[in-house]
């Protein structure tokens, strides 16, 4: 079992910056896959960026690419989604996965967080 919990969601201005996080715990995370989904009031869930533990490969959906960056500290088995330049269209929630495929697909995905709400206003 592993179980994520993600913070530092909040409210923010257009063109602003937040960064999440995702403390996971119960099992190393070193054959896993760690992603960052959102999914914004009567849209689906969607990708947002995916890392590999073990070497640090990471992708990105087109939407967010260049202004988000996903990262982990193996010390802390921590990963973190470093958000720049945010607009009104990225207010979502924000889940952390782990799972054990390079997918961008949700239900591919074995474990998840609670969620953080991200607001960005205009």
């Amino acid at each position: 079992q592993v179980q994520l919990v993600e913070s530092g969601g909040g409210l923010v201005q257009a063109g602003g910056s937040l960064r999440l996080s995702c403390a996971a715990s119960g099992r190393t995370l070193s054959s896993y896959f760690m992603a960052w989904f959102r999914q914004a009031p009567g849209k689906e869930r969607e990708f947002v960026a995916a890392i590999r533990w073990s070497i640090g490969s990471t992708s990105y959906a087109d939407s967010v690419k260049g202004r988000f960056t996903i990262s982990r500290d193996n010390a802390k088995n921590t990963v973190y989604l470093q958000m720049n330049s945010l607009k009104p269209e990225d207010t979502a929630v924000y889940y952390c996965a782990a799972g054990i495929a390079p997918t961008r697909v949700v239900r591919s995905y074995d474990y998840w967080g609670q969620g953080t709400q991200v607001t960005v206003s205009s």
